[in-house]
């Protein structure tokens, strides 16, 4: 792994914070995480590209209640990384989409494993209030680190495996997986549209 994609999937994981955890000034949608990300690669076009198209593709997904969508920020990570390793956009795109989806996956799993810590810490808290700002900086570091060491295995695993399919795949992929990738933005403004009718005939009845 490069220097360069190591600093994407740093500051990947520090906007991963901005989900639920942490600021909450939206710098987690795909729209603005992904220009930011490509301040890091260098390709501000492919970054505005990438950011939009995600955020078109889970514009219906939000981390409301005990829900859980699939990473934005994830899926512009790995597609920017991927794009740096030499992967056309058109598939970096959609695996991208595939890791946003398998890191809200492990962190699902992340959270259920804490459940017993948080029980713990909340009780500490409970016996000394000092501790409470110190057990927030630590669950931050802890949500900080996980989100990298995810974002680096993914984009490592991710990477290798598309570097070394790549030479193998067909002519006709590469032209169906762009035509696939440009007709994106087109779901996502038709599943946009569908949901501004939901809610005008909601507010109707």
């Amino acid at each position: 792994m490069t220097p360069q994609i190591l600093m994407l999937c740093v500051l990947g994981a520090f906007l991963e914070l901005d989900t639920t955890y942490a600021f909450q000034f939206l710098l987690s949608r795909g729209i603005i995480a992904g220009p930011l990300l490509s301040l890091v690669t260098g390709d501000l076009m492919t970054g505005v590209q990438v950011g939009v198209f995600t955020e078109l593709v889970f514009i219906d997904s939000n981390p409301l209640g005990g829900v859980l969508p699939p990473s934005a920020v994830g899926c512009c990570t790995v597609a920017l990384a991927l794009h740096a390793m030499g992967v056309p956009v058109y598939f970096a795109f959609f695996v991208g989409v595939l890791g946003g989806a398998f890191f809200s996956f492990m962190e699902r799993s992340m959270r259920l494993g804490r459940c017993g810590w948080l029980v713990y810490q909340e009780q500490k808290i409970a016996r000394k209030p000092a501790q409470l700002n110190r057990t927030v900086w630590v669950s931050l570091a802890q949500s900080l680190l996980f989100s990298l060491v995810g974002f680096v295995f993914i984009c490592s695993l991710g990477g290798w495996t598309m570097v070394h399919l790549l030479p193998h795949i067909p002519e006709r992929m590469h032209l169906v997986s762009s035509i696939a990738y440009m007709a994106v933005p087109w779901t996502g403004l038709a599943t946009l549209i569908s949901i501004f009718n939901l809610k005008r005939g909601g507010s109707k009845g």
